[in-house]
Formats: C-alpha cells, structure tokens, sequence
C-alpha cells in the first residue's frame, strides 16, 4: 500500500492532511467531500488514509491499466497468478484500542472496521473478501457474512463439525488485493488473482493459525465462531442504514502491525466503496454482453450507489442488440435495477452524455423494458418483502439506417 501511495503522491492526486483530525466522524466526513486520497498524519496517535481508490484513475493507477481499457482488460483475466509463501508473522496479543478504527454516521452501532480483508481456509480452500466488523471489544467484532456467500458457507461447514473457522485479516493491503478480494472471482482463486493484478507473482506470509495473508499494515488472526449478536446499524452502499442483524463473532488471538503503520478506512456509501462494489462487476457484464454483441464498455455510476445502474456501451449491427445487451447485463450482476445502452459516441463515463442519450434517442412506447417481479438487491429500499424487485431497461441507441438524423455537429 506504501508505494501505490507514493504512486498517487508522484501523480498529485493526494491531499496531506497534516492537522490532528478525529477518528469519531471528523475524518470521515473529510473523506465525503472529496475523491482525493486522504492521507491523515494525526489521528488517534497514528497515520490514515481514506479514499484509496475512490475514482478510476486511482484504480487504474493502482491495477497499472489504462483507464479507459480497465474492463476489457480485466475481462481477460485468466486467474493464473503465482502465491509464494515467504515466511511467518510475528504476533503479539490483540488490541484493537490501538487502532485509529472510525466511527461514521451518527447512529452507527460504533466503530467499524470497513477495509479489513478476511483470509479464511477451510478443507483446502481457500477464500478472501471483505465484511465490516463492529468492534465489541478490544479482540472482539461483529462481521457481516452476507448469507450464501463464500465465507458464510465456509463458516456453515466449520460449525456442523463442532469447530470455529480459522481467518486472518488484513488492513492496509495494496488496492489490486483489496480489488481481487471484492470480485467474484473462480472458487479459492482471490490470491492468485490478486498475483496477476500485481505483475504475475504475490508474496504471502503465513499466520500461526495456518493462513495465508499478503503484504499489509496490520493483521489480525483468530477464529470465526458460531457465537452469534446484534450487529448494526450501520449505513450501507446506498447511503442508508442497513438493518439489526445477528452475526457471527470473530475473536482475535494475534495481531501483527508494523511500528508505523498506517490504517485503511473506507466511508461507507462513499466513492471508494462505490468503486470497490461495482467495478468488480463491469468486467463481468462485459463478457456477458459481448455474448450477444458487440461490447465497448461497461460503467457501474456514481448516482447509481456503483451497484444498482449501468451504462452499456455497444456497436450496433441490427435494431435489437440493445435490448440484446439490457437482459445479458441483468442476467450477469442481478442487483442491476436500471440499465442504459447507449452508442459507441456516447461517453459511458459522463452523466451528461447518457442523459442526452436518452433525451434525444429514446421512445419511451418502444425502447423502455419494464420487467416485474424480478430478484433485486437486498440493498435497494424499495425492495418488496418477497425479495422482489422492478427492473428498467433503456435502449439509449440510434435506429439503425437513421444515423443521420440523430448525427451530432461536431467541428
């Protein structure tokens, strides 16, 4: 993370933030006014940064791509990194009061660790992704393991056999892992994965515990246990607040951190957790839409929490490839709630484009799909008690063989 850091300051795209600033919501609402890298150098005794990758050309930075190929370049990812063992972490007893761990929103439970990394392994397999933790104590949280997913299911499996699940969790991970972590990725291939975002080779450390953890700022080992409690509130990728739940606790038995070390934090619902939910999911719509047409990008919006909407950039052949394009892009990311096709000389990436795409080159009679009664996302408050939701597709396009009257004057 230190040098993509320097990378950012070579690149002026990093604010120094020399003041003493608070953990308890005064960094966090920093960190809302801007997508700069904010890098604290006083906060509760340590250094922080926010906003890591919080827009595209960090990301691009970070993932070394060029930002305008980022998802057809991870598009063809083949998985096929190297992972190299390279020795053990020295740890000591856990004590998470010694972490500048931020307090958000003022009707969050607490304080809550947002980029914290869970490495697990179970029967051989090996798993990465990220879940908040509410901190309980000083070796105690509360995680978020959403139902179905990997870690929840290996979690599932640990506690029918009577045993907790080994993890271990890193802060302060360089980007492309933290970006490996948050894709869907072919089972147990997160760390390879994350290898070939770094250049081909990834260096792990193993944990007392077993587990294999990459290069970071602080880790912390222990055990998922089948202990259960509240967790919660706490504001979510829409900007509001996600409901009480009973989760699972993990306590922490090591904790290693370099004597500098410098803490990670992401804003809930801000621009770095927009880009870290959705540009995962843009290289996948990506393959998924090239299966019935031509494909030139994808893009995941801003205004659209980065989950819920999507720009589909296409070349058209014949009249129906964006309709095509709309059901191949809600079948790949099914938290899709509204998708936008538009043409090759519409910037996906421009908010001003895509609406006058729609302003100019859409009849609402024949270009708009509403389809009912759909699996939505949990995220989305107008999500009906069923689990159902009311999906909108807009063909954005030029008919085909009128190309000239939606031709725009150029010079």
């Amino acid at each position: 993370m230190r040098e993509f850091i320097k990378k950012m300051q070579e690149a002026g795209l990093v604010v120094d933030v020399k003041n003493e600033v608070s953990a308890d919501m005064q960094a966090p609402k920093m960190a809302a006014t801007t997508d700069k890298l904010l890098f604290f150098h006083k906060i509760g005794g340590h250094r922080a940064v926010m906003n890591l990758t919080a827009n595209r050309a960090s990301l691009a930075l970070a993932l070394g791509m060029d930002e305008t190929k980022i998802v057809k370049t991870l598009a063809d990812a083949q998985f096929n990194g190297k992972v190299t063992e390279d020795g053990t972490l020295p740890m000591t007893k856990p004590d998470l009061n010694t972490l500048p761990i931020m307090h958000h929103f003022p009707k969050d439970a607490g304080k809550y660790l947002t980029s914290a990394i869970v490495f697990s392994r179970y029967d051989g397999v090996e798993n990465a992704s990220i879940h908040r933790m509410q901190v309980l104590d000083d070796h105690r949280v509360a995680a978020r393991l959403v139902e179905g997913r990997h870690t929840h299911v290996m979690v599932k499996k640990a506690i029918a056999k009577g045993e907790k699940l080994p993890i271990a969790v890193t802060i302060g991970t360089h980007p492309a892992v933290t970006f490996a972590s948050c894709t869907r990725v072919p089972t147990g291939m997160e760390l390879p994965y994350a290898a070939e975002l770094m250049g081909g080779e990834l260096k792990v450390k193993r944990c007392s515990n077993g587990i294999l953890v990459p290069d970071a700022e602080i880790v912390l080992e222990g055990f998922i246990t089948a202990e259960l409690t509240e967790e919660g509130p706490f504001v979510d990728i829409t900007g509001t607040y996600d409901p009480v739940r009973m989760q699972h606790i993990i306590e922490f038995t090591g904790m290693y951190t370099r004597p500098d070390f410098i803490y990670h934090g992401i804003l809930p619902g801000g621009d770095e957790h927009k880009v870290l939910m959705g540009a995962p999911y843009e290289p996948k719509i990506y393959k998924a839409v090239a299966g019935v047409t031509e494909v030139r990008n994808v893009v995941l919006t801003k205004g659209g929490c980065g989950y819920l909407h999507a720009v589909v950039q296409i070349k058209k052949s014949t009249q129906g490839d964006a309709k095509n394009a709309i059901m191949a892009a809600f079948a790949a990311h099914t938290s899709l709630k509204h998708v936008v096709v538009v043409d090759e000389d519409i910037d996906p990436c421009n908010p001003q484009e895509v609406e006058y795409a729609i302003a100019t080159r859409v009849t609402g009679d024949q270009d708009i799909m509403v389809i009912t009664g759909v699996r939505g996302s949990s995220l989305d408050p107008c999500q009906k008690d069923d689990g159902t939701n009311v999906k909108v597709g807009v063909d954005a396009t030029m008919v085909l063989g009128r190309e000239s009257d939606f031709s725009r004057a150029t010079w």
